[in-house]
Parts: structure tokens; sequence; C-alpha cells
């Protein structure tokens, strides 16, 4: 961690640790432990939303911002107020919060606290996190970050007869149904209204999601800010161009979750839950030289195909492959069908380092 910190801090990024357990009696030791690490580490701000904990962090960190996690299901401006006096930096709100309701936030507290909201990713079935059925189920509690999903599961809902132990569906269908499982939020159309309520930050969940996933919609999201900054029409002239981009992610459909009212059937997807496959990841350079790129493979791709590389500044440049080499064994291959395999490839057009390389075929 603390070799991540600096990389991003070289950067003039900020890394944000979350520690936004429910903490039992046999945490709190170690909880301590940990934030006297962190504080000596000097991450930018800590996620929290245990009382206790914070409590804790308070008497520990130094020049470390403490942020009130989305756990804390925060959803009203009295309890904004209360962590802000109680020296919280920003909060972090329930996801099952509406655009005017945020706004309503925002205008009580104005700048003496930062909000941040979440815009795209996975929505959770229950309050932000706040959900048992992992830990009921298979034991991987949601609330120590082990979540299994079980609400992307298949289920069959039946009902109890008058006679013991025979039972009868509920709901149509031997199938089964995904009855728990909702689209995926995405606001990108909507950043205009999002800005305008006056919200400091947009969160992007990426939790188990690939290197591509997280630079495609990071990226995206950035390129509609500034946009917007720049003009409301260059932002609308836009729109189709960050829909494009953000479907070259895997994603299940979208919705726009509580911003514009309570979700209804509709905002669930009941008959599957797979995704939708866009472009594929093959990897992050690593490193490149006068005619090589270096990374580590993550799909297979061969010599003469047709990849994109994915600039941070919203270019997308199509190259193909011209060679392609096992770095250990320094053999020539037209193919790298085995995943984490270290390569060197040759390139119609020059990368750099820390480019990604995707397929969009």
């Amino acid at each position: 961690m603390r070799k991540c910190i600096n990389i991003a801090h070289n950067y003039k990024k900020k890394v944000y640790v979350t520690a936004n357990i429910y903490a039992h009696n046999n945490d709190i030791d170690d909880a301590k432990k940990y934030f006297s690490e962190l504080n000596e580490i000097k991450p930018d701000a800590v996620l929290i939303s245990d009382l206790g904990l914070i409590s804790i962090a308070k008497s520990i960190f130094k020049d470390v911002d403490i942020h009130l996690s989305t756990q804390a299901n925060t959803t009203n401006y009295e309890s904004v107020k209360f962590y802000r006096d109680l020296g919280i930096k920003r909060v972090v709100l329930a996801r099952e919060l509406s655009l005017d309701e945020i706004k309503t936030i925002k205008e009580i507290v104005g700048d003496s606290i930062e909000i941040e909201a979440f815009v795209h990713g996975a929505m959770c079935i229950s309050y932000s996190g706040r959900c048992l059925l992992s830990a009921f189920m298979t034991g991987s509690s949601a609330n120590y970050g082990e979540c299994t999903h079980p609400c992307r599961w298949k289920y069959k809902l039946l009902e109890e007869t008058e006679r013991p132990g025979e039972y009868m569906p509920v709901i149509e269908t031997e199938r089964g149904t995904y009855i728990f499982n909702s689209k995926d939020l995405n606001m990108i159309e909507h950043i205009d209204k999002l800005i305008e309520a006056g919200i400091d930050s947009l969160k992007i969940e990426g939790r188990m999601k690939t290197a591509l996933y997280i630079a495609t919609v990071a990226r995206t999201y950035r390129k509609a800010i500034d946009d917007y900054y720049k003009g409301i029409d260059i932002y609308k002239k836009n729109l189709e161009e960050y829909k494009k981009e953000i479907a070259k992610c895997t994603y299940r459909e979208f919705t726009t979750g509580f911003y514009f009212g309570k979700p209804d059937d509709t905002t669930q997807i009941y008959d599957n839950n797979t995704y939708v496959v866009g472009s594929t990841y093959l990897g992050t350079i690593e490193r490149v030289d006068e005619e090589y790129a270096y990374f580590e493979q993550k799909n297979k791709f061969s010599v003469g195909d047709h990849l994109i590389i994915m600039k941070p500044d919203f270019r997308n440049i199509r190259v193909e492959v011209l060679e392609m080499y096992d770095e250990e064994t320094n053999k020539k291959i037209d193919s790298c069908p085995h995943s984490k395999q270290k390569i060197k490839v040759k390139l119609s057009e020059r990368a750099e380092a820390l480019d990604i390389l995707r397929s969009d075929d």
C-alpha cells in the first residue's frame, strides 16, 4: 500500500482507503493498529462508517482526512450536519436518494462539507452494503468486504401449503427468477444535473472490475465533466460518443437508480444475470523501448490483429500488431493464447507506458 500511495502521489492523484466495516469488540485492537500504520504511510483519506472507528481514527490520524462511507446510509441533511460537526470532511451519500433530495442536502450544508454520490456501476439490493444475504447463505460477510452477490443468483419463490412440507410456486416458472437482480447505474447522460445539484465528487463503483472497465468508465466521466465546464452545448453534442464508449465495458442493462424517483420493476432484470460484453481487455503497457511495448497479456490476440490503444485524454488509436515475442525466451510467436504471458509487441503506432490495449472486434 505504501508503494501504491507513492506511485499515485507522484502522478498527483489521491488515494482513499476503505475501513468501513461495522466493528465488533474483537476488531477494535486491530483497527487501532491498522489506523496507526495508515497514519504513517499517509493516504489522502480513509472511508469509515462505524462511529467507534471514527472516534479511534480522529485520535490517531494526522493530516489524513476522514470520509463517511456510503455504508453509513446517510439519507438526510441532519445526518450530514452531524457528521460534519464530528470533523468528517466528506460524506458519501446512500445510493437511495433522489437528485432533488441531494440538492436539498447541499443547499442546507453548503460548502461546510463535501458531498459524494454514486453515478455508475452495480446497485445493491439493500441499503448500500447493509445486507445479510451473503453472510447467511455463504458465511462471507458483505460488512467485511466479502460479498458473494447472492442478489444476482437465480431463485425459485415457493409458498408452503396447508400440508406440512409441501410447497407451491408463488411466481411462474420452473426456470426460476433473478428477483433481486438490479440493472447497473449509469448517469453519463445527466452530468449537467449532477453538477448543478452541487455534488462535489462523483463515485464510480468498480469492485471486482477489470482495469479496462475502470479506465473506460473513469475516463469517459472525466471527459464529460470537462466538456460540461467548457460549455453545456459541447457536453450535449458529445453524449452519443460517451454512451458509445461506455458500451465498450462489460455491463448489465442500465438504470438511473433512485435519482429521478423510486425504481420500479423495469429497473430489475428477472430472466438472466448475464453481462453485455463490450471490448476485450488485453493488457496495460508496462514499459516501452524504441521498437517494442512490453506487458503481461490478459486475453489472446494475434499478429495481424487490429487493436485499440486507449489514452487517458480520451483518444483511441487503432493499431496493427506487426510482431510479437515471448519476453522470457525472446522467441517469435504468432499469438499469445496463454493468459498472463509476458510478451513484447511491435505495433504500427508507438505506445506509451500505462496505455491500455483492448480489442473491439
